[in-house]
């Protein structure tokens, strides 16, 4: 499986609802393909298979899908993890004509001057805030990149900011995020601890810890309730 082609083959899947459950146990994970208004087709692949295909191709590339009776090219629309262990739950794609325009999200990752590891500001001590770390793009589904970078080399001084404006566009995408819209800014590390303290971020680690250990339990049933749900409404 490669960035530049990838391809799953999966099942078709009989079981729905609370049903799904017991697929989860078998190591597969149930998933389900929405195609331009037709009937939802249900279908299952192993959780090795599609955990792979998730960590390739995010939501942005396509994948060509196999079933036993039909091929399609996808996009991953939506994704359920279970929160206490972060393993994949449910997938929902969106088969895609390879000749129309789609719309996507793209990560969005700073670029630097050949040599450099880090902005201007970075460089002599000054902190860069990431404020957005993907755009929506609107365009053929084999065109979408994998990436778009910004021109991280203009963040030099304290209040230094870079916006999609900024980012570098390959031929043939368009840009659904407004061009305004902030992707990073220059902070000086003492305001910004500053403004952490005043916001209360000053906690410690373990209480963060026993915080998030307290609710694991309840937030992996709701994550499966909230699949189910979606499974459902998507028959």
């Amino acid at each position: 499986m490669s960035q530049d082609s990838i391809t799953l083959e999966v099942e078709a899947r009989t079981v729905s609802g609370k049903a799904v459950k017991h697929l989860r146990k078998d190591g597969l994970v149930p998933a389900v393909i929405h195609d331009h208004g037709k009937e939802s087709i249900l279908i299952q692949g192993t959780y090795l298979d599609l955990s792979r295909v998730y960590k390739a191709a995010g939501k942005h590339h396509p994948v060509e899908l196999k079933t036993p009776t039909h091929s399609y090219v996808v996009l991953i629309k939506d994704a359920e993890f279970e929160p206490r262990k972060n393993q994949l739950t449910h997938l929902v794609f969106n088969a895609v004509d390879k000749n129309q325009k789609v719309e996507a999200e793209i990560p969005v990752h700073p670029q630097y001057a050949e040599g450099n590891e880090s902005s201007p500001a970075e460089r002599t001590g000054l902190i860069v805030l990431s404020q957005l770390e993907s755009v929506e793009v609107r365009a053929i589904a084999s065109k979408l990149p994998d990436v778009l970078y910004y021109d991280a080399e203009k963040l030099v001084e304290v209040g230094d900011h870079a916006t999609v404006a900024d980012i570098i566009v390959p031929e043939g995408v368009e840009f659904i995020t407004e061009d305004s819209h902030t992707i990073a800014t220059v902070f000086e590390p003492s305001a910004l601890a500053a403004a952490n303290d005043a916001a209360g971020g000053d906690a410690t680690a373990d209480e963060a810890t026993g915080d998030a250990n307290a609710n694991e339990s309840a937030e992996g049933t709701e994550a499966e309730k909230a699949a189910e749900a979606k499974e459902a409404k998507a028959e």
